[in-house]
């Protein structure tokens, strides 16, 4: 008896972790609620404004045409002002196809995509600049080196990043927000081991400043600028 041959298998490609999926689908519910919670956010926020503004000047001072990127953007609310009241030719990527849905609505004039900060669609030293503005607080500690490596592959030698993230040790879970049935922790980090991981992928810190909470927020927030050597 003769039997048929068989085509190779075809590669199975790795599962997606667990805590990206469940961002995902945390920031895919809560879209709409969240963007209005933090519409008009930059007016009440001067620390956020002038490190923003500090990033933009040193981009420009880099690379006036320079193409800088926010990675993680959410609805878009920093990724808009970067380019309305500061001129950054800047587009953003987010995990959430809702939110990026949101972005393109919010802004219309600046491109938006889905994606991972595990992968991000940006050609090697493409950016002069990248802003990581608090979307580094859904991975879990093992995992960020892959990230900051790739923070290190997408920009060009004089590029510049920008960190925010809230400060300590313990997490702060979300659970059921605005009555949708998803939950997430918010992971807290310290600035020493930011500015270490940093450091490990090529990208001295050259700027970190932590401020006390504002009203409203039970933690400290920390503000971080790294650039890739070279010119």
């Amino acid at each position: 008896m003769t039997t048929e041959p068989q085509s190779p298998a075809e590669p199975q490609s790795p599962a997606e972790p667990q805590f990206l999926a469940e961002t995902r689908a945390f920031y895919d519910a809560v879209a709409a609620d969240y963007t209005e919670q933090f519409r008009g956010h930059m007016d009440s926020s001067p620390v956020d404004r002038a490190v923003l503004g500090l990033f933009a000047e040193l981009v420009r001072a880099e690379r006036p045409d320079g193409r800088v990127a926010e990675l993680g953007c959410g609805a878009g609310r920093v990724t808009g002002y970067l380019h309305r009241e500061l001129g950054l030719d800047v587009s953003g990527v987010d995990l959430s196809p809702g939110m990026v849905e949101l972005a393109r609505r919010e802004h219309p004039d600046v491109p938006f995509s889905v994606g991972s900060l595990f992968d991000l669609p940006y050609g090697d030293a493409e950016l002069t600049g990248a802003l990581a503005w608090y979307s580094l607080i859904h991975t879990p500690a093992e995992r960020l080196p892959e990230i900051f490596a790739e923070f290190a592959r997408v920009l060009a030698p004089g590029g510049h990043l920008v960190l925010a993230f809230q400060v300590g040790d313990e997490p702060s879970r979300q659970d059921r927000p605005w009555g949708h049935p998803v939950t997430l922790d918010f992971r807290r980090l310290r600035p020493e081991r930011v500015e270490e991981l940093a450091r490990e992928a090529g990208l001295p810190v050259t700027f970190r400043s932590v401020r006390e909470p504002a009203e409203g927020e039970k933690a400290r927030q920390a503000y971080l600028l790294a650039r890739k050597p070279g010119s």
